[in-house]
């Protein structure tokens, strides 16, 4: 296996990413500076909406202290557009071989998503070791999780959910040796961020972080 990105401890120190769709650029620098107050230094922009690399741009010239990388990469040419952008690091909701293969070229860290025994496969073939698991909570949850990995245990490989992860259950993959982080959208979900709700948001960000150092404690 190749070694892991330094990156990637980064996130497995972070152990929580804010998953973000965001609709205008205005709302990027009081967003991060918003996760930052609370305890959240980890953020993955998603290209769902068209400013969402403009808002990168931003975030890493006025908030450097922020981790900020991009998710819902579909796309070879996307993986450039990342990179020019600024950003630390790629997530794609699959494992797409010809998008793995561009950020591997480009030298972007990158994690592939997975839900199945076949997606780790693919996945082994290029030398992933940081994998997102989506979406976690319809797959099956830690359950599922812990069966599908079970193979590949001795790997190293270390997984990232996002999907159905809120703070009612994000302790319970958090306790697990498999979790390098968590990631959701609940920290910061689109209508806090549209109503420029940044109090929330960091209330959200400081009782995640709060969950994330009282496991680290025990």
């Amino acid at each position: 296996m190749s070694q892991e990105p330094a990156i990637f401890e980064s996130l497995r120190k972070s152990a929580v990413i804010a998953v973000l769709v965001i609709d205008s650029v205005d709302s990027a620098e009081p967003l991060a500076s918003a996760l930052l107050q609370g305890g959240v230094d980890a953020m993955e922009l998603t290209l769902r909406t068209p400013v969402a690399l403009d808002a990168l741009r931003v975030i890493r010239e006025r908030v450097p202290d922020m981790l900020a990388g991009i998710g819902t990469i579909l796309t070879p040419d996307q993986v450039q557009q990342v990179i020019d952008a600024g950003g630390s690091f790629g997530v794609s909701p699959g494992m797409t071989p010809r998008v793995v293969e561009a950020a591997i070229a480009a030298g972007l860290p990158f994690a592939p998503g997975v839900a199945t025994p076949s997606d780790i496969e693919r996945a082994l073939e290029y030398d992933r070791t940081l994998l997102k698991f989506f979406p976690a909570g319809p797959s099956g949850g830690l359950p599922y999780l812990e069966s599908i990995a079970a193979p590949y245990q001795h790997l190293g490989l270390r997984y990232v959910p996002l999907g159905g992860v809120s703070e009612a259950n994000c302790d319970e993959y958090l306790k697990n040796p498999l979790i390098s982080a968590v990631g959701g959208s609940w920290l910061a979900p689109r209508n806090l961020i549209n109503d420029g709700n940044w109090q929330a948001i960091t209330d959200r960000a400081r009782a995640a972080i709060a969950i994330r150092d009282t496991i680290r404690s025990q």
